[in-house]
């Protein structure tokens, strides 16, 4: 969500980023005079760390004012009226700054001066860094506009969700703004085509949803003249926060007359447009697509793109290969599990057969009814209510944001797409929102929900993401930062998290508890072997239905999200298993010492990061630990 088309990178951390090995400790009592030179270091060490952190204040903040989008996202209204420049030559300008603002960092800073927690907000601005500088030996890889991901579908979702409209001014922007969206249209339809020039180029299916998506922003009013048609999305919204403006007496109704005429012109004049060139394009070069695809390594410089990605999404140097072997590993280790449960449920059948029970027993589903997605709704909120009281147990640092559950827009609806996450801002002026896909209900069973619940709300995304965000004792960039593995790792340990707090508690809970991991453990061999084994789309889609029960239609959305998003879907087991494996080392290391609420407000206190400076953050709270 907070980066349209960057190649976000990320991979294991070089040697400047590790540790300094531990000075011998002495028996002997200092003197007064080595007394007063520890004092005076540790008083060098806090004025450089905090001279960093005023200039990463000022750097975040150069960096922040170059993006209108992440300004509206954190809650802020500079350059309110604004989009962000989605140019290609904007993008290496942007690249350049970064390069010069770590030559500044390494000539300006004493490492050796910085305290620990210093030393990690370098080392992750240097990290960033470096992995976007390495994406752009890949930028006519990447894919544009996706079914999943594209601004196609963003920025109607951006203007309703994100832009507030308090005051006539907020409106005002907001009309601006449709036209910034056309602008960024056009110049990513510029990039689009050029890549398709060199070969890179989305699945057929990617094609259709783009199409669909853009279709239904200009479908309706005030696009269409037909008697019967509906409001379109954005008009809706439109006449809403103006309605909203009058009814709070802060425009008149001429006012509010004048800026429908506004909002109507430039989603006739320029909106429209540009969605219709999109929509064009898009049509006329959907003959040069495939129907049954396989992953990136057909492309020129494919295999490259992907081992770039692997290490962009885990954060690790681990290989294709050594991914696809945890994959198969914990899918056997999955299995046996969920065979135990089908054992004792007392189910009789191999678990094929209890797979095809869950996926088509009425038991499991709500009705295909506005009524069952309400319940669908108001169950998570339950579960998350229960799970909530429960937090202070394991957690020392709590989130201050609230969190809703709503229905995915319908602009943007897909059956059996995965559900997801949107944070709120820092002040909690807006909430988090965890969003599903409610449009097909036999695709959303009850018995996965819970865990899902888990993984998007509490104790997963949402709190772990709001939590970074009111951080004090980071810089704020580190508050704002984004790192795969973590954050999905995180989301899919909370899901085993919630089960040692006492959720899931009946076997079938559990059971949906165990297809959720499965899936991610699935989704280690499927995407490596869509993207270095020459796995088709059908392919793909065969094994997923072997080894879970879960929907066909979630099942193909899941595998063309893998598709267009290479190596994305690795982060989330490894990410979860080296958290899984840093709480076993320290438990080992402290033994009753060991804090759960410690361990993990160590895990969430700093902030999302590279699993390697991770690791380092946890050793450093057990070594701290044990000198208690």
């Amino acid at each position: 969500m907070r980066s349209m088309i960057a190649l976000v990178g990320a991979v294991a951390c070089l040697s400047a980023c590790q540790p300094n090995s531990s000075t011998p400790t002495s028996t002997t009592q200092p003197s007064v005079a080595e007394a007063s030179v520890t004092q005076t270091a540790q008083k060098n060490k806090l004025s450089e760390s905090q001279r960093l952190n005023e200039w990463f204040a000022i750097k975040y903040e150069e960096q922040l004012q170059s993006s209108p989008i992440m300004l509206t996202f954190l809650g802020r209204k500079e350059k309110y009226d604004q989009m962000n420049d989605m140019s290609e030559a904007f993008e290496k300008k942007h690249l350049a700054w970064q390069a010069k603002t770590v030559e500044e960092l390494k000539s300006s800073f004493d490492y050796n001066k910085l305290t620990a927690e210093a030393k990690i907000s370098y080392d992750i601005w240097v990290y960033q860094n470096e992995k976007d500088q390495a994406g752009q030996a890949f930028n006519k890889n990447g894919y544009i506009f996706t079914q999943f991901n594209g601004i196609q579908a963003f920025a109607a979702q951006f203007l309703i969700n994100f832009h507030r409209v308090d005051e006539l001014s907020d409106m005002q922007a907001y009309i601006k703004r449709i036209g910034g969206v056309s602008t960024a249209i056009d110049q990513l339809l510029v990039r689009a085509k050029e890549n398709a020039e060199a070969g890179t180029r989305p699945p057929k299916f990617a094609y259709e949803g783009v199409i669909e998506q853009s279709n239904n922003l200009i479908s309706g009013l005030p696009f269409s003249t037909a008697e019967d048609a509906t409001d379109s999305p954005l008009w809706m919204d439109v006449q809403r926060k103006i309605k909203g403006l009058v009814d709070a007496e802060k425009i008149t109704a001429e006012q509010a007359k004048t800026l429908k005429a506004e909002a109507k012109a430039q989603l006739l004049k320029a909106f429209l447009p540009s969605y219709q060139a999109l929509i064009a394009w898009f049509e006329s070069d959907i003959v040069n697509t495939v129907s049954n695809p396989t992953g990136v390594s057909t492309q020129n410089n494919g295999k490259a793109f992907y081992d770039h990605m692997i290490g962009v999404s885990t954060t690790t140097d681990l290989s294709a290969v050594e991914i696809h072997e945890i994959g198969l590993q914990e899918v056997a280790r999955i299995t046996n599990e969920m065979i135990a449960i089908k054992e004792r449920v007392g189910f009789e059948g191999d678990l094929q057969a209890f797979f095809n029970f869950i996926k088509t027993d009425e038991q499991f589903f709500y009705p295909n009814t506005d009524e069952g997605r309400e319940g669908y709704i108001t169950d998570t909120d339950a579960y998350l209510s229960v799970i909530n009281k429960l937090l202070p147990e394991y957690f020392g640092i709590l989130p201050k944001a609230d969190l809703v559950v709503k229905r995915v827009e319908a602009f943007r609806e897909q059956d059996g797409a995965a559900q997801h996450y949107n944070p709120g801002t820092p002040d909690g002026s807006r909430p988090g929102v965890y969003y599903a896909h409610l449009s097909d209900m036999s695709s959303m069973p009850k018995n996965e929900m819970e865990g899902v619940a888990y993984h998007e709300g509490n104790p997963g995304h949402h709190m772990q993401i709001s939590i970074a965000q009111e951080l004090t004792s980071v810089p704020q960039f580190r508050t704002q930062a984004s790192f795969t593995a973590y954050s999905e790792g995180w989301g899919l340990y909370a899901e085993l998290l919630a089960k040692e707090m006492g959720a899931y508690e009946n076997d079938f809970s559990d059971f949906g508890r165990l297809v959720n991991e499965m899936w991610r453990a699935v989704r280690l061999v499927v995407d490596t072997g869509l993207h270095t084994k020459g796995w088709t789309e059908e392919q793909a889609i065969a094994y997923f239905k072997e080894k879970t029960p879960i929907a066909e239609e979630a099942i193909i959305s899941e595998v063309r999200r893998y598709l267009v998003l290479p190596g994305q879907a690795t982060s989330y087991k490894i990410g979860m298993l080296k958290i899984i494996e840093l709480r076993e080392n320290a438990k080992k290391a402290l033994g009753d010492r060991f804090d759960i609420r410690g361990f993990h407000d160590t895990i969430l206190g700093g902030g999302a990061m590279p699993l390697a400076i991770l690791e380092r953050r946890v050793n450093d709270w057990v070594n701290s630990e044990m000198a208690k």
